[in-house]
């Protein structure tokens, strides 16, 4: 069966235009805290590897190199509490977004199967059951799913986009257990992992599916999707991998190897010294931390309420409103975010607001907001 494109909605970012119009008007200009994407230097470390690795004059294996393997294997044992990912059962993704949006068509779902994500999700998890022609089901109570013999996909994502929510040991094993009766697949995207802001996340880490309380020590029918985007500024290397069930890793590189899907090698290369270079990371959280800290004070000062928000790049945040309202509240002072209805009828009445823009724009937003007090 093909993809299934002639179901798919429309790209819901395009329908910012008119807000962006309205910000932009700002006589201090736009300040876009719409889209996670970015704005400071890629790591000189990771720089200088793709600079050295420039010349790779043959094809890169669709597998990866054994190299950035097992560094992603390292990576978990020494940053997410998992001491037993086999590095054969590691698989580098052009990004993370294609793998979210083509697992279940990788899978062979279709007509009759069940994809389940969160209420409040990145759209493309619901994209990527419509691709496949399967049901897209939004649920967040494993008790919604646990006895529907027809899920065969279900989606974790901790910490949320878009809440920034963090899920715990027991509720993720929770999901395993269900799934595990029903034959499903549970892939849980990780992406935003390292930048956890409260409690106990900071000192404890944010739980991987893969963390031996949550698998039992058995990786079967388990995948983690994690992106470098975010934690090491490398939108635009599109270096991502997923790792856990080697039965399923090695279909989904067999099924790769067919679509020329393949990590650049000299991508491959950057991402080892990004996995293997911590401290630009604890530096970037750190950048983070004070946009954060600087742009939350000046919301709840204004009367918004930020709601979840424990990890991630957002701040999950409402005005006890319609988040059309809000969005036109937020464009008058020249700000642009993101509506929570892009993530389902469970964001009605929230906005996504990104920390993904450079200190001075920060600082701007914040002044903004400060005057309509």
């Amino acid at each position: 069966m093909g993809l299934n494109t002639a179901a798919l909605p429309d790209f819901p970012w395009d329908s910012l235009a008119p807000l962006r119009a309205r910000a932009e008007a700002h006589p201090d200009g736009i300040v876009d805290l719409s889209v996670g994407t970015p704005v400071d230097p890629t790591p000189d470390v990771v720089q200088e590897r793709l600079r050295a690795a420039s010349n790779w004059a043959g094809y890169p294996t669709t597998h990866g190199t054994a190299q950035v393997r097992e560094a992603i294997a390292g990576w978990f044992a020494q940053r997410r509490g998992v001491p037993d990912v086999d590095p054969r059962a590691v698989l580098p993704t052009v990004g993370s977004k294609e793998l979210v949006a083509l697992l279940p068509s990788l899978m062979g779902l279709g007509p009759g199967d069940t994809v389940v994500f969160p209420s409040a999700a990145y759209p493309t998890y619901d994209v990527g059951a419509v691709l496949a022609g399967a049901r897209a089901r939004a649920a967040d109570a494993v008790a919604e799913w646990a006895d529907d013999p027809t899920v065969r996909l279900v989606w974790v994502n901790s910490p949320s986009n878009p809440t920034g929510a963090v899920a715990g040991v027991e509720e993720l094993r929770e999901v395993v257990q269900a799934a595990r009766r029903l034959g499903a697949v549970v892939a849980s995207d990780e992406c935003y992992a390292e930048l956890a802001w409260e409690e106990p996340w900071v000192s404890q880490g944010v739980p991987s599916i893969l963390d031996p309380r949550v698998s039992e020590g058995d990786h079967t029918g388990l995948l983690a999707v994690y992106s470098l985007s975010k934690q090491s500024n490398l939108a635009g290397y599109r270096a991502a991998f997923v790792a856990g069930c080697s039965t399923l890793v090695s279909r989904l590189v067999e099924a790769r190897k067919h679509m020329g899907l393949i990590v650049p090698g000299p991508v491959q290369d950057a991402m080892v010294a990004a996995l293997t270079d911590p401290s630009h990371v604890v530096a970037q959280r750190e950048v983070y931390g004070k946009r954060r800290a600087v742009l939350a004070s000046a919301l709840r000062a204004a009367g918004w309420r930020i709601d979840h928000s424990q990890a991630g790049l957002y701040l999950w945040s409402t005005r006890n409103e319609d988040c059309g309202e809000s969005l036109g509240w937020l464009a008058e002072r020249g700000i642009l975010a993101a509506p929570g209805a892009f993530y389902g009828a469970a964001g009605g009445r929230h906005v996504r607001i990104a920390l993904t823009a450079t200190d001075e724009r920060i600082a701007s937003a914040a002044h903004r907001l400060a005057k309509s007090q």
